[in-house]
């Protein structure tokens, strides 16, 4: 049971007329009390069963982080008499849910249908907490109250901002596969197509049965294999719960991940993820040929930094322990941060560069840059050879992993994805890929 505004105003109205009529006994008290009773019992008693309302949940199942999605309820009334309400449909504050409180009345034997819009700041699965329904008397006085759970959940994917860039990266692309000039044949595993024998020719390249059919001797031509397989990693370890202006270090990661596995699934190549820290967090494998792009997505909704020290040894473990026997290129998205890449990564390099190709890319913070230009007073001074010192070190762990034959992307949270998708189409006209 509730008590309402209007029973609260009645009350205060009926201690005025005590006050006044105080000479007359204490008779006036007890009927102004009985009155008021008398009138909370029938208006409850008018109200309809708020138990007995049925609720069926649906809307959208998924959005993008910062992008409205929209969900209803439908408030079925199974009572003999009129449903006044109030809806209460509560989510968790990360959420953003509002309209939060419906008002609305539904007749006997009727459906009325409410709905709430989302707007979630956090990655990951919102769900409803529950709902609840305040079921008011003709008069408005009392309320019957009952609490119902009605499961809904939206899962809020990665917001993909980098995915602008898409069309231009896709245009770079098509012209360097043949689309908008003659394409080039020379070497490589993938057949292209006949020709007749010219002497200088391989002949290991000669068609026998395409000979056998001809009057004059046939050779194959092939062209640099277009299947390729890219392994995107993630490291969830404590450098990318770093903010890099108002979003983790891990969030520009995922961008420019999703961003490369567009791309690279656009020009026919197989991308897989894994994410990493100590233990495995994510992983998607490529079945075949065909995007991976919506499960990839699926499996980076969850993720949050976790604040230990990634393990670099169990990470090179896991992806040559993966089972792929083709060469493949493995993106690491983490931070150039001398210290973990001295101790972890930079030791175990050897063994992953002799299968693989390796890129590294990294999500700069452009206030480093800002500071070490500063030098207004002392206290800007000290901060920018701070700053100073913090560049070099990553130039020289830069400089480090190139000499080790690594691909290096060092830009800032705005030019991360399109900067490594730039670097991805460089590796393919220069046939590295």
């Amino acid at each position: 049971m509730a008590i309402t505004g209007r029973a609260v105003f009645l009350a205060f109205v009926g201690v005025l007329l005590v006050f006044l009529a105080a000479p007359a006994g204490t008779w006036v008290l007890w009927a102004v009390l009985g009155a008021l009773a008398a009138l909370l019992l029938t208006d409850l008693a008018l109200a309809a069963n708020s138990r007995r309302v049925r609720l069926e949940a649906g809307g959208a199942t998924s959005v993008r982080l910062g992008e409205d999605a929209a969900v209803f309820l439908i408030v079925a009334n199974p009572d003999k008499r009129t449903l006044r309400a109030t809806v209460r449909d509560a989510w968790a504050p990360s959420a953003v849910a509002g309209p939060r409180v419906h008002d609305l009345v539904v007749p006997a034997g009727e459906r009325r249908r409410v709905e709430t819009t989302l707007t979630p700041v956090r990655r990951g699965d919102q769900h409803r907490a529950h709902v609840t329904v305040r079921s008011y008397g003709p008069l408005g006085l009392a309320a019957r109250q009952s609490t119902h759970a009605v499961p809904w959940s939206v899962r809020a994917l990665p917001p993909f901002h980098s995915r602008r860039h898409l069309p231009g990266k896709l245009s770079k692309l098509r012209e360097l596969d043949g689309q908008h000039r003659a394409m080039i044949r020379g070497q490589g595993s993938e057949f292209d197509s006949l020709r007749e024998y010219v002497p200088g020719d391989d002949v290991r390249s000669i068609d026998w049965r395409a000979t056998a059919r001809r009057e004059t001797v046939v050779v194959r031509t092939w062209r640099p294999e277009r299947d390729r397989r890219l392994l995107v990693v993630l490291d969830t370890g404590r450098t990318s719960a770093g903010r890099v202006g108002d979003t983790p270090r891990l969030d520009h990661a995922m961008d420019a991940g999703l961003l490369l596995t567009a791309l690279a699934g656009k020009a026919g190549d197989r991308v897989e993820l894994l994410a990493y820290d100590r233990r495995v967090r994510a992983q998607v494998r490529s079945q075949g040929r065909g995007s991976t792009l919506q499960a990839i997505v699926r499996a980076m909704t969850p993720l949050e930094p976790e604040l230990v020290e990634s393990d670099s040894a169990g990470l090179v473990a896991t992806i040559l322990g993966r089972q792929s026997r083709t060469r493949q290129l493995v993106v690491l998205l983490t931070d150039l941060n001398a210290a973990a890449m001295e101790e972890g990564l930079l030791p175990r390099l050897s063994a992953l560069t002799a299968r693989h190709m390796v890129l590294v890319a990294a999500v700069g913070d452009p206030k480093v840059a800002e500071m070490a230009a500063q030098r207004g007073d002392a206290q800007s001074v000290y901060g920018a050879a701070a700053a100073q010192k913090t560049l070099a070190e990553r130039r020289r762990i830069t400089a480090e992993l190139r000499r080790h034959g690594v691909e290096v992307v060092d830009a800032g949270p705005e030019e991360i994805a399109p900067a490594l998708a730039d670097a991805y189409i460089s590796l393919k006209a220069q046939g590295r890929l």
